[in-house]
């Protein structure tokens, strides 16, 4: 986009919104159940990764895009390129949801900018949310949302194979399937049709099948990260590196040095999907 393009949005920097929800019982069972095993017992109360899933955003169908995402316009800027994907970020965990308690997500955009990547153009879009119980803040997160034309998704060199680089780090192994990516998307109330319609995904935004939520691999690393520490990350940094589509693999590995260490999702290719870094402050 040219820097005039960049100027119609402006009116949505420094734009807010604020939703309250109640971090239920029955919320942590399917949370659970979706996720199982793959959830740490070292979180200070509620699982790790959950508060993705509060606070959501519930708009009627008819205000949905094409895509399943809310129309642009609204609290996100009407960026005018057609993919959108959830390109990374940072949580800082301040202190424990807890249970049966109201969960405020106060959401600001922080920042737009322009980049050239190897796809083509890019559009970020920073946000900042803020989620509380009781008028304190637990958990802190910027997130980074990148939107871009649409383009075949990049493929692991030939010659890679999983787990040769570092084959201690390897901590365990995930097979998504579409009843996982079902369930994900409807504990996080994700209407994106990338995740449920192969038809759509693979003629309209040229993926060659189902896509792995990013949200969904920041959750399994998350509680990686928080096994190795022996107690909830007080810092969780996070990137996608590649997209990753059904039928695969994940192979969730950590490096761990203590009080930090490094966490990623490689698929069965030896493709990074997923990289995070995390402290125990």
């Amino acid at each position: 986009m040219s820097k005039a393009d960049l100027g119609t949005l402006k009116p949505w920097l420094g734009r807010t919104d604020t939703k309250d929800d109640i971090l239920t019982p029955g919320l942590i069972e399917r949370f659970r159940a979706t996720l199982g095993t793959h959830l740490s017992d070292r979180a200070d109360a509620a699982p790790l990764g959950i508060h993705w899933c509060l606070a959501l955003e519930a708009v009627p169908s008819d205000a949905l895009a094409v895509d399943g995402h809310t129309k642009k316009g609204a609290f996100l800027p009407p960026v005018p390129l057609p993919s959108r994907m959830w390109a990374g970020g940072d949580v800082t965990h301040v202190a424990p949801l807890t249970v049966g308690e109201t969960v405020t997500r106060h959401s600001v955009v922080e920042d737009i900018a322009a980049k050239q990547g190897r796809s083509g153009e890019l559009v970020f879009v920073t946000v900042r949310h803020e989620y509380s119980c009781r008028g304190r803040v637990c958990i802190s997160e910027r997130q980074d949302i990148v939107y871009k034309d649409v383009t075949p998704p990049r493929t692991a060199p030939a010659h890679a194979a999983p787990d040769e680089t570092e084959p201690n780090t390897l901590k365990s192994v995930v097979t998504p399937d579409p009843t996982l990516l079902f369930r994900y998307s409807a504990l996080t109330f994700n209407a994106h049709r990338i995740h449920y319609d192969h038809v759509y995904t693979t003629r309209t935004e040229a993926y060659p099948g189902l896509v792995v939520h990013g949200p969904l691999q920041a959750t399994l690393l998350l509680n990686i990260a928080a096994e190795a520490l022996g107690h909830t990350p007080g810092r969780f940094s996070f990137r996608g590196a590649a997209p990753v589509t059904l039928p695969c693999r994940l192979h969730l590995h950590c490096r761990d040095d203590g009080s930090e260490g490094a966490v990623w999702c490689q698929d069965q290719t030896g493709l990074r999907s997923f990289i995070a870094n995390y402290a125990g402050k």
